[in-house]
């Protein structure tokens, strides 16, 4: 009889020590877990933009989708016919403490071609406008400052990227997300044939 209760003291004691360690490690990793944010861009094709940003350190994940349009959960056969008002766009998760919003605004800048209107490189049509979305003031105001400067620094005769409040943002069809990694070499051939990297290196001089 000792030895069984001796053996439930020892039993209780060894679980009570297992779960005073894991509700410390939950506490230390909801402590120490970074609070991550989000930032909304559109320059043309949703794939390439979501490449894009993927390969940036301090980057979490990108995800393809639709915004801007009033449209409820649109599809992209209906983006895609330029009548919803909703942008191929994606929303980058990224950790603050890594990279800042500055910096993502000076890549977007840098991959994209702002001297034109509703259209990016061979996408033609208002759902591959250029657009920063901004979901507060913050965001606003260091967006805008980033366009200022562009504009004063006089390498562009106009930008048209715009600059407006984020509304519902709608996720892409699942076979949109991280297509350039399920289905790499169309992705590749699209790029290429699009044009996209040739005509930011003619727009910026060099591809960041």
């Amino acid at each position: 009889m000792k030895r069984i209760l001796l053996f439930s003291y020892g039993f209780i004691s060894l679980t009570f020590a297992i779960n005073c360690i894991a509700e410390s490690a939950r506490l230390t990793t909801e402590t120490t877990s970074p609070q991550l944010a989000t930032a909304i861009f559109a320059g043309g094709c949703f794939w390439c933009m979501e490449a894009d940003f993927e390969k940036l350190a301090g980057v979490a994940k990108a995800e393809s989708g639709y915004i801007g349009g009033q449209l409820k959960n649109p599809t992209y056969e209906q983006v895609s016919h330029d009548n919803t008002g909703h942008v191929e766009s994606v929303r980058v998760t990224y950790n603050p403490k890594q990279i800042s919003y500055e910096m993502l605004l000076d890549y977007f800048w840098h991959h994209i071609d702002p001297t034109v209107k509703d259209q990016q490189f061979c996408d033609v049509g208002n759902q591959y406008r250029s657009v920063i979305f901004y979901h507060d003031e913050s965001q606003k105001k260091t967006a805008e400052l980033s366009k200022t400067e562009l504009e004063r620094k006089g390498k562009f005769t106009h930008i048209y990227t715009e600059i407006v409040p984020e509304n519902t943002f709608y996720l892409a069809e699942e076979y949109h997300q991280d297509y350039y990694k399920k289905n790499p070499i169309r992705y590749k051939y699209y790029r290429h044939s699009c044009g996209r990297d040739a005509r930011v290196n003619k727009v910026w001089g060099t591809l960041h």
